[in-house]
């Protein structure tokens, strides 16, 4: 793996978010390695859980009991559940 891309954004550094969380400074590293390729791919993978995908939604309008109709934005983020758990929450719903 290359070397850990910082993301230049309002985030905090790695080594403040590692602190924070009581995390290694590595752990915080391979995380915002991970955010920083989402913002490119679109995905944010979870190894062994899922992944967040971002997907183009329509915007719509929600109608009340009022004359008025409100404006609702496009859904932007799926997430998608691995294999791995989709068979681990199987075996327990057979028991």
């Amino acid at each position: 793996m290359s070397a850990p891309v910082k993301i230049s954004t309002g985030f905090p550094s790695a080594a403040k978010t590692a602190k924070k969380l009581g995390v290694s400074k590595k752990i915080a590293d391979d995380l915002s390695a991970l955010a920083e390729r989402s913002l490119k791919t679109g995905e944010f993978v979870l190894p062994g859980v899922g992944r967040l995908v971002r997907v183009p939604g329509k915007s719509g309008f929600v109608h009340s009991i009022s004359e008025t109709a409100t404006k609702v934005p496009a859904k932007k983020v799926k997430f998608r559940v691995s294999k791995a758990v989709k068979d681990v929450l199987e075996r327990t719903k057979e028991k």
